[in-house]
């Protein structure tokens, strides 16, 4: 059985723990890999090269970095259809998804092949007598990113290139369930001409997360995860003294006005809500239809949702692939059974779906639920799954309180013809990303992802503006040069600008 290891000083380690982790084939629920979970010691090691790499490299030409991020871009456009394949076989995702994933990734790398132009410092001249004031923005040192199994390739390259294009050195810890990819990233990162020990990998669980929490060299920590654990993150980093950005979990809600486009707005509840089998943060779960909408509006969802095309990842005729484990599926089907129980009608049950020869597969069906009580659990809960809950609110304002009284502000949507109304709820809504008829509202990589309340810890988003800002420190240098006319003096009152 083939075992995915480390990548410590620009080459694969082995792992010494003894200790390992199952990667499955979530189509057909036969474990195909196994992955090393990394001790304390080989962590160190991770880090122990950064630092060394820091040397160089945080001194390094922005002209030295962007070169080799621009080969990096050339080397993953040449192999997005591979690593494309590695997420659809650990993760299960549906080729196009993955396809898709790589993209959305590579969009950031583009943005730090421009790094030159985000990184011009500022300059005020004459702001007192000969006195000239310049700001710079230098990079932090070693910095880490723990990434979660849902974007096995795009979260990481969220975090990596914008580090390093920075000056930084880099430690990522990705997912234990799908860690081939991010392998992979940094051996085409190698390729690409980056310095040994400018990016590590350490594969491993809990051990590994802690360890990077507490390394007295690491600078920073980035992470996306579920809420708990960001806070977790959160609260542990900055115990040790570490800048923060943890992105938690999600209850993202779609606002339907009466005079929305009903089939569209049923086209884009099925797109963002069942796509990648709902393990998005990003997914719509929770349809708000306004007014007399409802009725017509489930029907519409309904008729599309029992229609889906459920199979294998690779298949190209599949529209949805499996979920992750098995344990996650059974999770995400018991919030269907009691919603049930809690009072929700059961519109569509994809629980109890399999698929013919793939019966050990980790395969759900789509399941759609109308009229949710804010107090069942479906509501209430992260679900991460293909589980749309619909709740009916008889007026806008009533609707905006209750998505603003989530305890949740990652992303949200309304659709609307109505400009005024749109532009309402962009200002009154509270959450970090808005789509107006737009379901899934991930910025493009030059603005930053980032919610708000419980989907975020810490003060700055990820990628964009926010993340370049997050992995650079800020330096304002004054300066004064004698005119040779000088002739001196000494004055110990305080300076003042003159």
């Amino acid at each position: 059985m083939k075992t995915i290891t480390h990548w410590i000083d620009g080459k694969p380690v082995e792992g010494t723990s003894g200790r390992f982790g199952p990667v499955y084939d979530p189509a057909t629920g036969a474990q195909e890999k196994q992955v090393a979970f990394a001790t304390v010691d080989e962590v160190d090691a991770a880090v122990a090269s950064a630092k060394a790499a820091f040397e160089a490299w945080g001194t390094s030409s922005l002209a030295g970095r962007t070169a080799v991020l621009f080969k990096y871009r050339e080397l993953l456009d040449a192999h997005r259809d591979e690593i494309a394949e590695l997420i659809t076989a650990e993760h299960g995702k549906v080729h196009s998804d993955a396809l898709g994933e790589v993209a959305r990734g590579m969009e950031i790398v583009e943005l730090a092949c421009g790094i030159s132009v985000q990184l011009k410092g500022e300059l005020s001249t004459q702001v007192s007598t000969r006195v000239d004031v310049a700001s710079i923005r230098q990079p932090l040192g070693v910095v880490a990113g723990i990434t979660p199994f849902n974007f096995p390739a795009m979260v990481p390259m969220w975090m990596f290139p914008l580090a390093i294009a920075c000056g930084n050195t880099f430690v990522l810890k990705p997912s234990e369930k799908d860690p081939s990819a991010s392998f992979r990233l940094a051996e085409l990162a190698s390729e690409a001409g980056l310095p040994d020990g400018v990016l590590n990998i350490v594969q491993g669980d809990k051990t590994a997360v802690d360890r990077i929490l507490e390394h007295p060299d690491i600078e920073a920590v980035s992470f996306v995860g579920s809420t708990p654990i960001a806070k977790y993150i959160q609260l542990k980093a900055v115990e040790h003294g570490k800048r923060v950005q943890a992105l938690g979990g999600a209850k993202n809600h779609m606002l339907v006005l009466p005079d929305a486009d009903l089939d569209h707005a049923a086209d884009q509840a099925i797109n963002a809500a069942y796509g990648s089998a709902g393990e998005r943060c990003m997914a719509v779960s929770v349809v708000v239809a306004v007014g007399d909408t409802g009725d017509e509006l489930v029907g519409r969802i309904a008729e599309r949702a029992k229609n889906l095309r459920i199979g294998p990842g690779n298949d190209p005729a599949s529209e949805m692939g499996p979920l992750i484990t098995r344990e996650h599926r059974d999770k995400v089907a018991s919030y269907v059974a009691s919603a049930a129980e809690q009072g929700a009608e059961i519109v569509v049950d994809g629980t109890g779906f399999s698929v013919e020869g793939h019966e050990d597969g980790f395969f759900l069906g789509v399941s759609l639920l109308d009229r949710v009580p804010l107090t069942a659990d479906a509501y209430r809960e992260e679900i991460f799954g293909p589980v749309l809950c619909v709740v009916r609110a008889e007026t806008y304002e009533e609707a905006i309180k209750l998505i603003n009284d989530s305890r949740w502000g990652n992303g949200t949507a309304i659709f609307t013809r109505d400009g005024g109304a749109a532009r309402r709820f962009q200002m009154e809504v509270k959450a970090g990303m808005v789509g107006v008829n737009v379901p899934i509202p991930v910025p493009v990589g030059y603005h930053s992802f980032g919610g708000w309340k419980d989907s975020l810890f810490g003060d700055l988003h990820v990628y964009g503006n926010d993340g370049i800002a997050f992995y650079t420190q800020g330096k304002v240098i004054t300066t004064r040069w004698p005119d040779p006319a000088d002739t001196g003096g000494i004055n110990l009152g305080f300076p003042s600008n003159s």
